[in-house]
């Protein structure tokens, strides 16, 4: 008689997969069920409150403090334009101005150049400089703020590397500089020629008042020669008051020997007939006597 087979009860263990068993006769199969997982995103529960505080967050304090009033516009200064027989001092007295020709001639320096006695029709001159610019108004400073902590540790930090740095760094060229000032030293200055004329010793005379700071325009020192003794360097009046006097005047602008020796510019001949001597001379007198040869129109 067969023998009956015999059914054993499953074991049930703990797994995660489920196990089912199939009878084969005498032998049991144990096959793995997979049940299918399904994953699914768990919601970000704090995102809502993450974005509330963004959006409430108050402003930087960098963002803050970059917006400044802008500065003030400085006042505009006045001007003059050079007409035909203007000079500096004549200028100055015209406009009053209380410095007079000297502190017009520094503030229109760059545009007048290194000759305050020539100046020509067409010139723009500042009568008032401009007042420098009003700095802008500074912000309130904040406690605690991010962006002056970073600027004052920047600067700090760049202290500090500016002081390490070799002090061999510049041993060239401090070696370079007195050789180069020696050079420049050696160097000979051209001295400036002049023509032997009427053209040529106007403008010499013209350098020689810029150094001692006598006022004089080219066009004036040539409108009162050509007056005088229309460009004659050796003229002399045998007739006026002055020759009757015994004091005669002479050269191109008619100076009379007194007048030469008080008014006589260092540095030129004393011969009263020398042309560069005879026109400092005499525009020297001027500027004491009229404020400029500018300003002489007639017999002075």
């Amino acid at each position: 008689m067969p023998a009956h087979g015999k059914h054993r009860r499953p074991r049930h263990r703990s797994v995660s997969r489920g196990l089912a068993l199939v009878g084969t006769g005498g032998a049991a199969l144990a096959l793995p069920l997979i049940a299918p997982a399904v994953a699914g995103a768990a919601p970000v529960s704090g995102a809502p409150e993450i974005a509330a505080r963004a959006a409430a967050a108050p402003a930087s304090p960098v963002a803050a403090t970059a917006v400044t009033k802008a500065p003030a516009a400085p006042a505009a200064a006045r001007t003059y334009t050079v007409v035909s027989g203007d000079s500096l001092s004549l200028i100055a007295q015209k406009k009053g101005i209380q410095s007079g020709w000297k502190g017009l001639y520094r503030a229109n320096k760059s545009a007048v150049g290194d000759n305050p006695s020539l100046i020509h029709p067409g010139l723009e001159l500042t009568l008032r400089p401009g007042s420098a610019k009003a700095a802008p108004a500074q912000p309130k400073k904040a406690a605690g703020t991010t962006a002056e902590k970073t600027s004052t540790t920047d600067r700090a930090s760049r202290s500090e590397r500016r002081s390490a740095t070799p002090a061999t760094a510049n041993t060239g060229a401090s070696a370079a500089a007195p050789a180069a000032a020696a050079a420049v030293q050696a160097a000979p200055v051209a001295a400036t020629q002049y023509a032997n004329n009427l053209d040529g010793w106007i403008r010499e005379s013209l350098a020689i008042m810029a150094q001692r700071g006598i006022p004089g325009s080219y066009e004036g020192i040539h409108r009162n020669i050509m007056r005088e003794s229309s460009g004659n360097p050796q003229a002399i009046n045998l007739w006026d008051s002055n020759a009757v006097a015994g004091t005669p005047s002479k050269g191109l602008l008619q100076v009379i020997e007194p007048t030469f020796l008080a008014y006589h510019v260092p540095g030129t001949s004393m011969d009263l007939f020398d042309p560069i001597a005879n026109i400092t001379a005499a525009c020297n007198y001027a500027a004491d006597r009229y404020g400029s040869i500018d300003n002489v129109n007639g017999a002075y």
